[in-house]
């Protein structure tokens, strides 16, 4: 299921494509148009073969290409088209065991997976003198898996102008139809829905700063158990808060600005998680900007992660993503500007434990390690 798919669940959008997010400020209406394009390239590290039961040790890779379009409509309106084109490649977890000498290891599935996405996103925003409201519609669709998302946002500021508040309503219906491939699966057809609310809030707090506060709730129904694993049967319902956090400092001497935020999560399957991330935004010259930065995550595992056995619980898994460990992420991004062109080039490393974690809990054998790239550019015309 792509909405457990690695990328997903471990990268940060934030250095892709500028896909559909509602602004943090309500901003006056483009001047001028903006298109974009990038490609990623995103690789897992082989599976230790001392770790490995049975199967291939080869990992995901995926390549993504990601378009943008952004246009003034009249003096009022924009629009935009985000469209993105994912190849997947590879193994993944099928189960996990336990051999007569007490190891646990990992059954993969064989290097057989390979699947194309493509995600379609359309957002109209309308701006009024102290705020903007927006509507975005969103289509996913792969070998076996369709979704469809629908999202209103607005965001206004205060008369002064030093405050802006903002939030979002946001839903998707989602229909699965698993194919089989050498790994049996036990269901044909189903579906699920979530419905999400965000609220939130910037303050500027002098010339050369400013904080953000976040706050969302997520509730999903339906179909959540992992169609492609074997030792996998959850909850029909998840219901999710986070609570985040954000602060921008310029520097003027040295010409660069202190990004650092916070992400507090929690959900009823007793999974807590924290993230912390750093960035330094350095102008080595007008036309060059280098951004060097840190993540650290932290989560507990889930009530019934389970590994080699099911025991009695009514529902278990040994999905290492809901599992307790600990993950650091290092990485640059350099961008380099010519008139009406940005360049970009990203590159990053992600390293996952279970000893790094703030919680206790079992340690997963299939913990997930990668490198991430990415090229692209944006360009500006009237």
């Amino acid at each position: 299921m792509r909405s457990n798919s690695p990328l997903l669940a471990l990268t940060s959008s934030a250095l892709l494509l500028p896909a559909y997010q509602p602004p943090v400020q309500a901003d006056a209406p483009p001047t001028e148009g903006e298109l974009g394009l990038r490609y990623s390239k995103y690789s897992e590290d082989d599976l230790h073969e001392g770790r490995l039961m049975r199967g291939d040790h080869e990992r995901y890779e995926i390549d993504i290409t990601q378009a943008h379009l952004l246009a003034p409509v009249g003096e009022n309106f924009s629009f935009a088209l985000d469209v993105q084109k994912e190849h997947m490649s590879g193994a993944s977890p099928w189960f996990v065991g336990v051999r007569g000498n007490g190891d646990i290891q990992v059954y993969m599935s064989g290097a057989s997976i390979s699947d194309t996405r493509t995600d379609i996103s359309v957002t109209t925003r309308y701006y009024f003198p102290r705020g903007n409201v927006g509507l975005n519609y969103a289509n996913s669709s792969e070998n076996d898996y369709k979704s469809d998302a629908l999202t209103v946002d607005a965001a206004w500021n205060s008369s002064d102008g030093q405050r802006s508040f903002r939030g979002a309503i946001s839903g998707s219906d989602d229909h699965l139809k698993p194919t089989e491939g050498r790994t049996p699966i036990q269901v044909e057809r189903e579906t699920r829905d979530m419905r999400s609310v965000f609220l939130g809030a910037s303050q500027i707090i002098s010339k050369q700063a400013i904080i953000q506060f976040g706050l969302s709730y997520t509730v999903l129904n339906g179909y959540l158990t992992d169609p492609y694993k074997r030792n996998d049967l959850r909850p029909d319902e998840r219901k999710q808060w986070a609570a985040s956090i954000a602060y921008r400092q310029f520097l003027p001497h040295p010409g660069a600005a202190l990004h650092l935020d916070y992400r507090f999560y929690d959900d009823d399957w007793g999974i807590n998680s924290h993230t912390l991330e750093a960035s330094w935004h350095q102008r080595i010259h007008p036309s060059l900007r280098l951004v060097p930065y840190a993540r650290y995550y932290s989560q507990s595992e889930a009530d019934f992660f389970t590994q080699g056995y099911r025991q009695s619980k009514r529902y278990y898994a040994d999905d290492y993503r809901l599992s307790s460990f600990g993950a650091l992420t290092l990485g640059a991004r350099m961008v380099v500007s010519l008139k009406d062109w940005d360049f970009t080039v990203v590159g990053e490393r992600y390293r996952s434990d279970n000893s790094w974690s703030l919680y206790s809990g079992d340690e997963s054998p299939a913990l997930v390690d990668f490198w991430r790239f990415s090229v692209g550019f944006n360009y500006s015309f009237n």
